[in-house]
């Protein structure tokens, strides 16, 4: 099956997947080939895209967005993207720090959604770099 995935800045992935699984807002989303038409929100998270013939797995960070699947194409539409390894340790690290200072504050003035959004974030790409040090796994 064709899977697009498509940020805000750019198209990350288009290409063939025989398999794919999605954090969906409910739990995570299985997609084989001639899946029935589904709409879907999807949370911050890991998308992992098995590719055709081989037994390597794609893994993409996404910061949520809405899911399409047809029984012959995927689309992900996200306002972030980013591959598995391009994510920057160290800085998902310094997020997820200022987001939990953040909600430890209580003070007037911060916007408590956006630092949970922020934490939301931050911990779900550290998951995605620990999947990609680890073997994948369906």
């Amino acid at each position: 099956m064709r899977i697009d995935i498509v940020s805000a800045e750019q198209q990350i992935f288009s290409g063939e997947a025989s398999f794919a699984v999605f954090p969906g807002e409910l739990g995570e989303l299985g997609v084989f080939p001639r899946h029935a038409p589904l709409l879907a929100l999807i949370k911050p998270g890991s998308i992992r895209l098995h590719v055709p013939g081989t037994e390597d797995v794609e893994l993409i960070y996404v910061s949520g967005g809405i899911l399409e699947v047809q029984p012959t194409l995927v689309t992900l539409l996200t306002d972030t993207a980013v591959r598995a390894d391009d994510i920057d340790e160290a800085k998902a690290l310094q997020a997820q720090k200022e987001a939990r200072d953040k909600l430890k504050r209580r003070e007037a003035g911060v916007d408590f959604a956006k630092a949970e959004a922020e934490l939301a974030q931050a911990a779900a790409q550290l998951r995605a770099i620990k999947k990609l040090r680890r073997p994948a796994t369906h």
